[in-house]
């Protein structure tokens, strides 16, 4: 299974056929930590507080066409979340997403469900890239931010609210819940399990069906904390059911500082 181009941008394999959902891995289905389920079981993502955070990608000229009446329906290619940040407008992403793109060039969709945009569209007017993957493309560096415009006078983050990038936070110290659009679907897809380290800078989750358009995930802990991002080794994977993300250490956590400080 290959990775295949998005819109100009590299992303997750696709799957051809119909995606199974609920299907049970090999994975444990002992109860998450948090409460959240069986682990490594993959189902549709419910309409919660939590999922509104979580939205896909698509190119701003596809935005145009939904302002002019069109569906949104069929254009996305990469998730993004929103974390919180002083001033209210940050999502974060895999580099491989965005890298590509020019400033203006992308919108955020957060909630995005059959073509409908229920949180409004956000204009991407600013990313940031770590020195590491525009010098070149390195897999330990595979993490990006994006700014967005407020949209009717408000801020994203007032509007969906935000979790907290955090680095530092040791690899399976607590399950996590993975949601992301597979770009097959018009609806998120969900997975709660404890990730493993695949390496020093690497690590990876078992959670199935977790296709092109997943790139830029987030893992979210239980205490609402961003740990990881769909991404890194193999820009996150050859195959649907192991996914990888970019260990969050120091060069993630200067990349937050220079999105959260920089004048815009």
């Amino acid at each position: 299974m290959k990775r295949t181009p998005r819109v100009s941008l590299t992303s997750r394999p696709s799957l051809l056929g119909t995606v199974v959902l609920l299907a049970l891995t090999s994975a444990s289905v002992a109860a998450a930590d948090d409460g959240r389920g069986p682990l490594g079981v993959t189902a549709d993502a419910a309409v919660t507080r939590q999922s509104a955070r979580v939205g896909a990608l698509f190119g701003a000229d596809r935005a145009d066409r939904a302002g002019r009446g069109d569906r949104l329906a069929g254009g996305h290619f990469c998730t993004a979340s929103v974390v919180h940040s002083p001033r209210g407008d940050l999502i974060v992403t895999a580099a491989h997403c965005v890298a590509d793109a020019d400033d203006g060039g992308l919108v955020f969709v957060p909630g995005y469900r059959d073509g409908r945009a229920p949180h409004g569209v956000w204009k991407v007017t600013r990313r940031f890239l770590p020195d590491g993957w525009t010098k070149g493309q390195d897999e330990d560096s595979d993490v990006a931010f994006a700014a967005v415009a407020e949209l009717g006078g408000r801020r994203l983050e007032d509007v969906v609210g935000a979790d907290r990038f955090a680095t530092g936070v040791a690899t399976g110290a607590t399950a996590v819940t993975v949601t992301g659009y597979p770009d097959s679907r018009e609806t998120p897809i969900t997975c709660t399990n404890r990730p493993t380290p695949h390496s020093r800078t690497q690590q990876r989750i078992d959670c199935p069906e977790f296709t092109g358009g997943t790139s830029g995930s987030p893992w979210v802990n239980g205490d609402g904390q961003v740990v990881g991002v769909l991404g890194g080794h193999e820009q996150g994977g050859t195959t649907a059911d192991t996914s990888y993300s970019v260990v969050l250490a120091d060069e993630a956590a200067e990349l937050y500082r220079d999105a959260t400080t920089a004048g815009r």
